[in-house]
């Protein structure tokens, strides 16, 4: 399936989000009419911005790749922008196409109703692909794992990704809507319930722990329980209050370099009541303590 809005852009299809970005910014510049005078730079700036309307906006992207340059009444992109004619406006010609704002999919807002240069007659295939959202648990989110769905009246596994983002969407193939022996798929936002051990800063994770006074001042080990397995931890003497030790690995899987993060300790010192320490020692203390 030819996909043309990827050649305007000069990615490949498995292009990441950062990847299109880059190239629709870096292609800009080069075409942009106030830096270049070539007689056809505009027309390239148009289409180089409308393709990165489609492609930099998630859902417009997952119609594209599903149906490709069929869209555009088998022409290529290019094809496409120039029979629209100088004084068109692509990017409101795709917004409109794409159901833009109104919830439209391919069989309304203008799709198989004329008015973009005839190309598009007898395409009413519906849109089968249906949205909804779960929320998973922390843990899963940076493990990875199986998922248990209960919707319309389907009941299925999906697998969630190892490190996932809070807001991130997967797609489970053939659990949208069907119509005449075709089925669509279901696109899932994933919320990312919260931890009361950890904070997430893109591949850190982030982990108060508690240190008895003794082993603050005096240094020593502790047993520590992570998200990936239980680990000692050295702290030296004279420890502070928050003090962060970083642990390398043992973060979120950075999935397109494909490594982890590191882990950030942070210590919590825990004081021991007076009440409970030997009548000797609470003295010296009080006679000995700085000021």
């Amino acid at each position: 399936m030819a996909k043309s809005l990827y050649e305007t852009l000069e990615v490949n299809e498995n292009a990441s989000a950062d990847e299109i970005k880059k190239a629709y910014r870096k292609l800009a510049r080069k075409y942009h009419p106030d830096v270049n005078k070539d007689p056809e730079a505009e027309e390239k700036f148009k289409e180089i911005n409308a393709a990165y309307e489609v492609l930099s906006d998630q859902d417009k992207k997952l119609q594209y790749d599903q149906y490709g340059d069929s869209m555009f009444g088998g022409q290529n992109f290019h094809d496409f922008a120039r029979g629209q004619g100088s004084n068109s406006n692509l990017d409101d010609i795709l917004r409109q196409m794409f159901g833009q704002g109104g919830g439209a999919g391919f069989g309304q807002g203008g799709f198989g109703q004329g008015g973009f240069g005839g190309g598009f007659g007898g395409f009413d295939e519906p849109d089968l692909d249906t949205s909804a959202q779960i929320t998973i648990p922390f843990d899963i989110s940076i493990l990875g794992g199986k998922q248990h769905i209960s919707l319309n009246n389907d009941s299925f596994d999906i697998k969630i990704p190892e490190g996932i983002k809070d807001g991130q969407k997967i797609r489970a193939k053939g659990k949208g809507k069907s119509y005449h022996g075709q089925q669509g798929d279901l696109i899932l936002k994933i919320n990312v319930a919260a931890s009361p051990e950890y904070e997430r800063d893109e591949d850190t994770l982030i982990k108060t722990f508690d240190l008895p006074l003794k082993t603050a001042l005096f240094g020593g080990k502790i047993e520590i329980k992570t998200i990936h397995k239980d680990i000692t931890l050295k702290v030296p003497q004279n420890t502070k209050q928050n003090q962060k030790f970083r642990v390398k690995g043992l973060g979120v899987l950075d999935r397109k370099a494909g490594e982890k993060g590191n882990l950030h300790l942070k210590a919590n010192i825990i004081l021991p009541k007076v009440d409970d320490l030997d009548e000797d020692l609470i003295n010296m203390l009080q006679e000995k303590l700085p000021v």
